[in-house]
C-alpha cells in the first residue's frame, strides 16, 4: 500500500476499533479523525481497503473491521508510540523492586504485566542452556562424594553430585574449581562442559580424570535442559471477566494455554526474532496454534541483549488515545531514533503527519569469538496474549518497559560477582 491518506484511513479503522470494538464507519472516522477530506472519500478509501484484503464488512449496512492483514500492517507501520513518563517507570520499578528473589521478580512481572495489560502475562525463567558459567565450586560431602554448586550469570544456583572411584585430595579438588572458574568464566554451559571433556582427555588431573570427566557430563547435562524454564502466568480470569473474546474462542483458548511444552516453543522462537528491534507480534494465523488463531501475542526476550534497550524505548500505554500533534509536541528529536528501535514501526512507517519514517542502520549482533562464550541472544522471554483487537500500542509498551527492567536484573545478577543469589 503506498497511498499515504489510505494509511491515515486504516490507522484510525483499527484505533477505533480497538476502543470500540464494534464496525467502524465513514461518517464516524470523519468526525472522529482530522483526515482532511469528505465522508464519501474516506469511504471510497475504506472500499478500496477492504479489496486490498486490510478491512471486512461483517454486514452489509455494518462499517468495517480490520482483517488479520490490517492489524499486521498496522503493527509494522502505522501504530504510534511515545516513551513512558518518569512516573510510569517509578512506578514499574518500585512494584518489582520490592522483589526478594529472581522467582518473586518473575512472578511480579507476570502480574504487573496482566494488570497493565488486562491479558494473560507469561513470563520464562531463565533457561540454563542460554545462561553462561559465573563460577563453580566443588565441595566434599563424603570421602568418595563431591558436591558441584554452579551459579551462572541469570542467577540460577544448580547443585549436582558426584560420586569418585577412590578420593580425591583436597588439593585437587581446589585447584579443579581454580582452573574451571579461571577458564571458563562467561562461557556458556556447552563451552564450559566441551572444555573441561578436552581437560579430561589430556594430560591435566590424570589422578581424577573420571572426575572431571563426570563433571563435564553434568555441564552438557544442563546446557541441554532447553526446555526446562519456569512458566510464570497471570490474568488468565481477565479474559472472561473483560468480555475480550467471544466465548466461542475461550475454550480453544484456555486450552492453548495449558500447552506450556507449545507456548514455549512459540514464545521462546518469537522473542528470537526480535521484530522491529525489541518486540515480536504474531496474529492469529502467525501463531501457527490452533487455540490462537483469534489471539496475538506480544513477546519480547530479555536478558543478555545484543542491543538494551533505552529508557525511551518504550511506548506509553496511553499512546492510541492522543492526536497525532500532542504526541508531536511532547517527543523531541532525539528520542525517535530510539522509538523506532525499540518497539513498533519499520521501513516505511507512518508517522503522526502521515510522512513515512525511516529505520536507522543497524550493526550486527556482537558475538565472542571464542567458541564456549555465551552469545547476545536473549536468556528468556516475557509476552502477553490478548485478543487480535488488543490495544497494541499499549501492549508493546508494556511488555517492552517490563522486558527492560528484567534486562537490568539480569546484568545486575551478572555483575554480582562472588556471591550467591
Amino acid at each position: 500500500m503506498t497511498n499515504t491518506r489510505r494509511m491515515l484511513v486504516l490507522r484510525a479503522v483499527v484505533e477505533d476499533y480497538i476502543r470500540s470494538q464494534e464496525p467502524v464507519g465513514s461518517g464516524s472516522l470523519t468526525k472522529s479523525h482530522d483526515l482532511g477530506v469528505s465522508s464519501a472519500t474516506v469511504r471510497n478509501d475504506m472500499s478500496a481497503l477492504e479489496d486490498e484484503g486490510f478491512l471486512v464488512q461483517p454486514h452489509t449496512s455494518a462499517g468495517r473491521i480490520p482483517t488479520e492483514k490490517g492489524y499486521r500492517y498496522f503493527v509494522d507501520r502505522l501504530a504510534r508510540i511515545v516513551p513512558l513518563t518518569r512516573a510510569q517507570r517509578r512506578g514499574i520499578d518500585g512494584f518489582l523492586s520490592g522483589s526478594v528473589s529472581l522467582e518473586d521478580t518473575l512472578h511480579r512481572a507476570a502480574q504487573l504485566l496482566a494488570q497493565v495489560t488486562g491479558q494473560v502475562a507469561i513470563v520464562a525463567s531463565p533457561s540454563l542452556a542460554k545462561s553462561v558459567l559465573r563460577r563453580v565450586e566443588i565441595v566434599p560431602l563424603a570421602p568418595m562424594m563431591l558436591l558441584a554448586v554452579v551459579i551462572t550469570d541469570t542467577g540460577s544456583v544448580v547443585q549436582r553430585t558426584l560420586r569418585c572411584s577412590q578420593a580425591p585430595s583436597q588439593e585437587l579438588i581446589e585447584r579443579l574449581g581454580d582452573v574451571v572458574n579461571e577458564q571458563c568464566q562467561g562461557f556458556s554451559l556447552s563451552g564450559t562442559g566441551e572444555f573441561l571433556r578436552t581437560m579430561s582427555l589430556s594430560g591435566a588431573f590424570r589422578q581424577i580424570r573420571p572426575l572431571v570427566a563426570r563433571l563435564a557430563e553434568i555441564f552438557e547435562d544442563m546446557a541441554g535442559e532447553e526446555q526446562s524454564s519456569k512458566l510464570y502466568m497471570a490474568g488468565t480470569s481477565q479474559l472472561t471477566h473483560r468480555q475480550t473474546f467471544d466465548m466461542s474462542e475461550l475454550a480453544p483458548l484456555f486450552d492453548a494455554l495449558e500447552e506450556q511444552v507449545v507456548l514455549m516453543r512459540l514464545m521462546s522462537a518469537l522473542s528470537e526474532v526480535r521484530q522491529s528491534h525489541g518486540v515480536s507480534v504474531a496474529i492469529g494465523s502467525e501463531t501457527h496454534t490452533p487455540g490462537l488463531i483469534h489471539a496475538a501475542v506480544v513477546t519480547s526476550g530479555y536478558g543478555r541483549m545484543a542491543r538494551p534497550m533505552t529508557d525511551d524505548a518504550a511506548a506509553s500505554p496511553h499512546a492510541l488515545h492522543r492526536s497525532g500533534s500532542d504526541m508531536a509536541t511532547d517527543m523531541d528529536t532525539d528520542s525517535l531514533p530510539s522509538l523506532s528501535h525499540g518497539g513498533i514501526g519499520g521501513d516505511g512507517a507512518v508517522d503522526a503527519t502521515g510522512s513515512e519514517r525511516t529505520r536507522p542502520e543497524s550493526g550486527a549482533a556482537g558475538a565472542s569469538g571464542i567458541s564456549g562464550a555465551a552469545t547476545s541472544e536473549p536468556v528468556a522471554f516475557i509476552g502477553s496474549i490478548g485478543p487480535t483487537h488488543m490495544d497494541y500500542a499499549a501492549t508493546i509498551a508494556a511488555v517492552q518497559a517490563v522486558a527492560r527492567y528484567l534486562t537490568a536484573c539480569i546484568a545486575q545478577e551478572s555483575g554480582n560477582e562472588g556471591s550467591t543469589p
